[in-house]
């Protein structure tokens, strides 16, 4: 295992983090402060409680999950396209650097700047309600698993993605709508029966539903599943990583 190549590819991205602070940490933060204030304190105020659980407290979990998954996904995909965009990546591929330890750089570093955003938002939302964690164990779990995949699944994107646009494709149209629909602002107990059945083929709302429980002790799917679910799709990225530098898919040309 070459160490410090990981370590060098992992201080460079998380060095360009900081160089962005306003764009990569801050602005994630205070989006989500808005929707405290809007959803947790104002409307959540003349709710009644979800599960047995205030409703501003009950959207604190979806919320993290809103940012960490948006997030994860853009950090790992940056993070690996520029190189790609810039023609630098054939210096990394020409280089003593197993893809093993490549993936560990980039995925690591996008792994750490969300769990970073994560805790942070996390403090954020004492400021606006008070909630509590039941399983502070299984939240970090969780929270780092979920941070894992999602880099991962951001990791594939960059290698994919031929410009900036297709880089935003997925995040804009695919991650963020499902995240909505999965039950961040709501218990899908509360949907009709048909829907309730169709929502569970969102494979977020059994990483929401997971992360909830570690909150709360409540959940809309079993958390066994939403930990399988969550394991799973970690597996699947990897296959597909792996797959893509055996293969040199998007990197040979």
């Amino acid at each position: 295992m070459n160490v410090p190549a990981i370590g060098a590819i992992y201080r460079f991205e998380m060095a360009r983090t900081f160089r962005t602070l306003m764009q990569s940490i801050a602005a994630p933060v205070l989006s989500t402060s808005l929707y405290f204030v809007v959803f947790g304190a104002a409307i959540g105020s003349r709710m009644g409680a979800v599960d047995g659980v205030s409703y501003g407290a009950f959207i604190v979990p979806g919320l993290i999950m809103l940012s960490l998954l948006g997030e994860s996904v853009s950090n790992a995909s940056f993070g690996i396209y520029l190189p790609k965009w810039s023609g630098t990546i054939y210096e990394l591929l020409s280089a003593p650097v197993s893809y093993a330890e490549a993936l560990i750089g980039y995925v690591g570093a996008a792994t750490t700047k969300s769990v970073m955003l994560g805790v942070l938002i996390l403090l954020t939302a004492r400021v606006f309600v008070p909630y509590g964690i039941a399983h502070p164990v299984w939240m970090v779990t969780f929270l780092i698993l979920t941070a894992v995949s999602f880099s991962l699944l951001g990791f594939i994107i960059g290698l994919w993605a031929d410009n900036f646009e297709q880089l935003q494709v997925v995040p804009l149209m695919i991650v963020t709508p499902l995240t909505f629909l999965g039950g961040a602002f709501y218990s899908i107990s509360m949907l009709p029966s048909i829907w309730q059945k169709i929502t569970l083929f969102n494979p977020v709302v059994y990483l929401i539903s997971g992360f909830r429980w570690s909150f709360y002790g409540v959940s809309d799917v079993n958390v066994v599943a939403s930990a399988a679910a969550t394991l799973g799709f970690l597996a699947l990225c990897l296959v597909v990583v792996s797959w893509i530098f055996k293969t040199g898919y998007k990197l040979k040309t």
